[in-house]
């Protein structure tokens, strides 16, 4: 896999899938007139995934260096975390099953950048298990706060550059062709 598709080493997805970023740049997408309704929704979505896992990395952070109760941290991750696993989980099967194949129809020319946003659901898979079973090994008191902030960051950094290529993939299509249809 070369670093262009592999989600643990690419900075940003292939250029030649950046197509309609230019009549559809980053910073004019909330004053674009089909951002609302489920581009707008989509969009929380992220943002909930990115506050969610700052929060659990914060938590372990704080636990660690003694400024939380750790039984505090405890109560907040099995809040925080299942909320992520469980959303996160639903969240891709939707976009797999019923967003991507219907978004690749209306913008044939980007189906490759599709292709690497499954993989990266495939992968994220694998990482919300190791993200799981560091979790309840907190909860057990198998693993340590410290050691889970680290697993917590490294998981968030990936997370996030997902969200970023998805957005930077998705959000433009959904502004050209509008979203209807797709609700």
């Amino acid at each position: 896999m070369t670093s262009e598709i592999d989600l643990s080493r690419r900075d940003r997805l292939p250029d030649a899938l950046y197509a309609l970023r230019e009549d559809y740049p980053r910073e004019a997408w909330q004053s674009h007139d089909n951002f609302g309704g489920l581009v707008a929704f989509w969009m929380d979505r992220h943002v909930m995934f990115r506050r969610l896992c700052e929060a659990l990395r914060q938590d372990a952070e704080a636990a660690s260096d003694g400024s939380m109760d750790p039984r505090q941290m405890q109560q907040r991750l099995v809040r925080y975390g299942s909320m992520l696993l469980q959303q996160l989980h639903g969240h891709h099967q939707i976009e797999d099953m019923h967003y991507f194949p219907k978004l690749i129809d209306r913008e044939a020319s980007l189906a490759r950048g599709f292709e690497i946003l499954d993989r990266d659901h495939h992968a994220m898979d694998g990482l919300l298990q190791q993200f799981s079973d560091a979790a309840n090994g907190v909860l057990q008191g198998k693993v340590e706060a410290g050691t889970f902030q680290s697993h917590v960051a490294g998981f968030e950094a990936l997370l996030l550059r997902h969200l970023d290529d998805e957005e930077d993939l998705i959000v433009p299509i959904l502004l050209k062709h509008g979203a209807h249809g797709l609700e």
